[in-house]
């Protein structure tokens, strides 16, 4: 599985992984009501450079992972205006906990569809997905789906950071 992975990919694949480590810590945070910004630095700068390098790997034509990343790229810049232009004051509390999370959604799908096409193991109990959705990988990405809703609203509802 790893014998094919250039150094580029290596690059880009750790820093999905401390995308997504780091997005769930903030989520967390923004559930407990807490508001550790050097998590926060780390997670929109991984993020940032997550999306922008996979722009790196080659294409001839736009696919579905770059349309994540452009969402992407679009939401992390409206939380960076939230949190740093607009200080997470009124609305833009909530504007940036739902960017934060849905980044982090979006990571975790990506993560989930690429466990099914290089994991053997679990490439077997799908082995058209993610172009032909079979049982498994809906079952799979629909049950991160769901908790991501449910992260997204609750940390919508609950952060309360104080005046940054």
């Amino acid at each position: 599985m790893f014998e094919s992975f250039t150094p580029f990919t290596w690059f880009h694949t750790i820093l999905s992984l401390i995308m997504l480590v780091v997005g769930i810590i903030v989520t967390l945070e923004m559930i407990g009501r807490r508001h550790g910004d050097s998590w926060t630095v780390l997670y929109l700068i991984a993020a940032i450079l997550t999306c922008v390098t996979g722009f790196g790997f080659p294409f001839t034509k736009l696919l579905p992972s770059h349309d994540v990343g452009i969402i992407s790229l679009v939401l992390l810049a409206i939380a960076l205006l939230a949190r740093y232009a607009f200080h997470l004051r009124s609305a833009w509390r909530w504007i940036f906990a739902i960017c934060v999370v849905v980044t982090v959604w979006f990571d975790a799908f990506v993560f989930v569809t690429q466990l099914f096409l290089k994991v053997p193991s679990i490439h077997a109990l799908a082995p058209h997905a993610p172009d032909v959705p079979e049982p498994p990988f809906l079952i799979a990405q629909g049950a991160v789906l769901v908790v991501f809703v449910i992260l997204t609203i609750a940390a919508a509802i609950k952060f309360r950071p104080q005046t940054v």
